[in-house]
């Protein structure tokens, strides 16, 4: 049974998992989306998220925490450089996992994860929410306003009189 177990632990030994798990991050940082398997998606987005949230702070400690996860000067320079100052108002969710299918081979289930902030279609329907305007319908009472405001000028205009 599973029970209180914290994380996948995706069939492997664990130096094999560290491995896979820091190569796996240092690719989404640099190449901001990557294709996988969904349960090392998951896993991923369970290793990089807090990651990420420590880059929002750059310091010397913070930057030697990241490395010693990531192993990678270049993924660690393009966090604390890039992502890190397009995430700084985000509270958290920095991922999303899309699901794409079943691999051909195996039947895995595929998906591509990737950093919520780069994907310029979703970035831009909110833009365009942000800009949309409300629509009223004319309402028929106008049609009806043009003779109420003659009539009042009518009796105006007899009462000068």
């Amino acid at each position: 049974m599973r029970h209180r177990k914290r994380f996948n632990h995706l069939g492997r030994k664990a130096a094999h998992r560290k491995a896979m798990l820091s190569n796996m991050a240092s690719s989404l940082i640099l190449h901001k989306r990557i294709s996988t398997t969904t349960a090392k998606a998951k896993a991923l987005k369970m290793y990089v998220e807090p990651l990420i949230t420590k880059s929002k702070e750059d310091t010397t400690h913070s930057r030697r925490v990241v490395f010693s996860y990531l192993k990678q000067k270049e993924a660690v320079t393009e966090l604390f450089r890039e992502v890190s100052v397009k995430v700084a108002t985000r509270n958290g969710g920095y991922t999303r996992i899309l699901k794409t299918g079943n691999r051909l081979g195996d039947n895995a289930e595929m998906c591509i994860i990737e950093l919520v902030d780069y994907n310029e279609t979703y970035v831009s329907e909110k833009k365009a929410e942000a800009k949309k305007t409300t629509r009223r319908r004319k309402s028929t009472k106008k049609a009806d306003a043009p003779a109420e405001v003659e009539a009042p000028e009518a009796t105006e205009e007899k009462g000068e009189e």
